[in-house]
Formats: structure tokens, C-alpha cells, sequence
């Protein structure tokens, strides 16, 4: 009796080396994991649900994440669409633990400038939230053009369409000033 009893102990001490083993491993392995597991990655996983963005300006966006980019995402917001360039995000709130990685070159490489420049192309009104560190800023407008690392916008009356006569000023802004590009959401969308 005594026998199977120190038997069955030191068995027991083995199961249980062993399961502390590969508990052990299996952690490192995913800390190992973890390190190369990129944000927009867990931000693409997030496509479909309602996340918030808080900015560096200070400022923040509750929405519907309907894409995600190589530099910025796509918020649906109740009345506005939201372009937000990752740079001017200081948090967010509602990613699951989910990753999901880009596996197209081509939607790898699709990133600020190329949103900006659909907007230009189609005379969208945009709002821009200027971030900065004495906080936000608006600008009403159109985007004239988009440089490597600008763009220039166009303060025009709400409404009107972008004529040189219905022009107040241009301003350049740069990639790195702007927290988010909101434009109206087409109705019935």
C-alpha cells in the first residue's frame, strides 16, 4: 500500500512538471508572438464594429470602423465619414483581441495621400480637425491638391461650390498637423 502511494505521488509531481513546462512554453511563445503583432492589424480585425478614437488634439470620434489603411482609418460616424491618420490617434477603445493581417500588397500600400486625393478629385466638403499642442482647430473647405506630404484646402462658403470667386484663402496644411478629415455621408447611407 505504501508503495502505490509514493508511486502515484511522484507521478503526480511529474504530470504536473510537465504541465508547468508547457504552460511555460506556451506563454513564451506567445509573448513571442506578441512582438511582431502591429496595431493596424488589430484595427483591420476591428472592420465592422463601433471603436473609439481618442486624438492628441484632444478631441474624439465614436464610430463604425469601415476600413482600414496603411496609415489611417475610416470612421462612419452618425452623420460624417472620418478619415484619421494613425499619427493622431493617442488611444483606442473597443478593439477586440482579434488580429487580422493585410495579406494584398496593393491595400498594404494604399495610404493617407491616396484618401486625400480621392477627396480632392471629387470636390468632397471636408471639414479639418488641425491637431496640435494648444489643441484643435477647424477648417471648412475643399482639397485643392494633395503634395507628397500636404495638402492644400480651400476655404469656400459651406454649400457653394469651389469656384475661384468663392474662395476666402488656401492654406496649406501639413500630413502631420491633420487629427481628422470629416466629410458628410452621402444621404440614405
Amino acid at each position: 500500500m505504501r508503495w502505490d502511494a509514493l508511486f502515484n505521488d511522484m507521478e503526480s509531481q511529474l504530470a504536473e512538471a510537465d504541465r508547468l513546462a508547457l504552460d511555460s512554453e506556451i506563454n513564451e511563445r506567445t509573448r513571442a508572438e506578441m512582438v511582431g503583432l502591429r496595431l493596424e492589424d488589430r484595427l483591420r480585425a476591428a472592420v465592422g464594429y463601433r471603436i473609439g478614437v481618442h486624438l492628441l488634439c484632444g478631441e474624439s470620434a465614436q464610430g463604425e470602423l469601415t476600413h482600414v489603411g496603411a496609415d489611417a482609418l475610416v470612421l462612419d460616424e452618425e452623420r460624417h465619414q472620418g478619415l484619421i491618420p494613425f499619427a493622431a490617434a493617442a488611444r483606442y477603445v473597443g478593439l477586440g483581441r482579434h488580429v487580422q493581417a493585410e495579406n494584398s500588397p496593393v491595400r498594404r500600400s494604399i495610404g493617407l495621400a491616396h484618401s486625400l486625393r480621392a477627396l480632392a478629385r471629387d470636390r468632397t466638403e471636408v471639414t479639418v480637425t488641425i491637431g496640435g499642442g494648444s489643441g484643435a482647430a477647424r477648417l471648412d473647405g475643399v482639397i485643392d491638391r494633395v503634395g507628397r506630404d500636404y495638402i492644400d484646402l480651400a476655404a469656400v462658403i459651406p454649400g457653394e461650390a469651389r469656384r475661384t470667386q468663392s474662395v476666402g484663402q488656401v492654406s496649406a496644411v501639413p500630413f502631420t498637423a491633420l487629427a481628422i478629415i470629416r466629410s458628410r455621408k452621402a444621404r440614405g447611407a
